[in-house]
Order: structure tokens, then sequence, then C-alpha cells
């Protein structure tokens, strides 16, 4: 593996959209950098998957990123083992609801340090190596930034934030780095509602034309081809979602 190899931090990569697009990185030949809050078991199996694969190609590295010193670590630690960083994946959320008037203050910071101030402080202290290296940043965003869920406005709007600092960094940051984002729509039920009744179900995938749901994969191969195959695009927000966005 030539010293050349790119390098991609891929932030939430343990399990669901993340290590599918750990995966989808590592088969274009990235080093991958996994990273994960507490599924320590999920980020080695998945590391182990990938050295398996090419020896030495992927490495797990912890990190809360709800703790501004946690990533600087991380930031440090991923550039450091292999002296170089040529992608960042915002992936690492979290999603729960907070309707208006129940809205406790520990869950505002956890949404907002988790779902925004994260992206943007792992940008600050990567930018100048990303700049290096003429690398890219993929932010994965969520179509309900656009139209917010029903009881989930500080989710919806964390995510908007985030969707408008994609453009913002596009032009600040541009030509040395490319800066885009995936907004995935029915691809994964939510972990903390993962089987919703049956109704439930058809009654969102009929707000979807292509009446399913996506698959990991549909996200990973969206962030992968912005990483890999689109060196003229910038500044971009791809909906992956089945149509759903047009439709709600």
């Amino acid at each position: 593996m030539s010293e050349n190899t790119g390098v991609a931090l891929v932030t939430g990569a343990a399990h669901r959209l993340g290590a599918a697009t750990a995966r989808a990185l590592h088969a274009r030949d990235y080093r991958v950098v996994v990273h994960y809050r507490s599924r320590q078991h999920d980020a080695d199996a998945l590391v182990a998957e990938l050295n398996e694969l090419r020896p030495g190609s992927a490495v797990s590295l912890q990190a809360d990123l709800a703790d501004p010193e946690e990533i600087q670590r991380l930031a440090r630690q991923a550039t450091d083992y292999w002296s170089r960083l040529d992608v960042l994946v915002n992936n690492a959320s979290v999603f729960f609801p907070t309707p208006t008037g129940e809205l406790r203050l520990d869950d505002w910071d956890r949404l907002v340090n988790t779902n925004l101030r994260a992206p943007v402080l792992l940008v600050e202290h990567l930018v100048e190596e990303l700049k290096l290296q003429g690398g890219c940043i993929v932010n994965l965003i969520d179509i309900y930034s656009e139209r917010p869920l029903v009881d989930h406005p500080v989710y919806s709007a964390t995510k908007a934030a985030l969707a408008s600092l994609t453009r913002s960094w596009a032009r600040d940051l541009a030509p040395e780095i490319r800066t885009n984002g995936v907004s995935p729509g029915a691809v994964l039920w939510p972990e903390n509602d993962a089987e919703p009744d049956s109704e439930s179900k058809k009654a969102l995938l009929q707000k979807v034309p292509m009446h399913r749901t996506g698959e990991a994969g549909d996200i990973a191969g969206a962030v992968t081809w912005l990483v890999c195959d689109a060196p003229y695009v910038n500044g971009q927000i791809i909906s992956v979602d089945g149509g759903r966005s047009i439709s709600m």
C-alpha cells in the first residue's frame, strides 16, 4: 500500500451508515479512520474486517464528540496515524424528540454539541491538513433540515445549520477543499424507534414515490461518489430519499 494512498476519517463509523461509508471508501483504496464513541466492539470488528482485506488500512479511534478536548485529540490522532488526512465525513449525530414546551437544557446541549459543534470543531482542527492534501468534506444532513420533523425542532435545526455550513465552507475553503452534503431520507429506522408499527411504516412509505426504504449502501455510494468521482462538484447537498423530499 502506497504512502500516497488517501486517508478518510468517518465519524460515527462503528455501525449503520457510518460503517457502510467506511467500507465503501475502503473499497476505493482509502485508508480509513473509524471513529466511535462507545461501540468499541463494533468498531474493532469493522477494523479487523478491513485490515483482513488490506493489511494496515484501517484503525479505530475513540472520542466523545460532545467534548471539545476529545475532538481536538481525535483530529490530531487521525492526522498523525498515517501522517496525512484527505477526507472528513461528518456522519455522527444523535436523534431524539424535543417537543416544544418540554425541552431540557441537557437535551439541547447533546443535540447541538454533537450534531453541529462537533463538525465545526473538526473542520477547524483539520482545515490546514485538508488544504494541504487538496481534500474534501462530506456532511451527513437530513431531509428534515428543510421540512422539520414533528416534535424534533432542535434536531431539525442542527441539520439545517449543518446544511448552511456546508454551503459556507464550499465557498470559503475552495479551491483547496471541496465541501458537499448527503441528505438521507427513509433509509434506516431510528435506533430509538427501531420497530415502528406496520401502519406507521406504510404511512411513511406512502410519502416516498419509490414506495420503499433505501439501504445504507445508497448513502455510502453517494458519499463515495462525491469523494472519488466528482472533482468539480462543490457546495451541493444530494438528497438520497427515493423522491420523498419532493412529495412531503
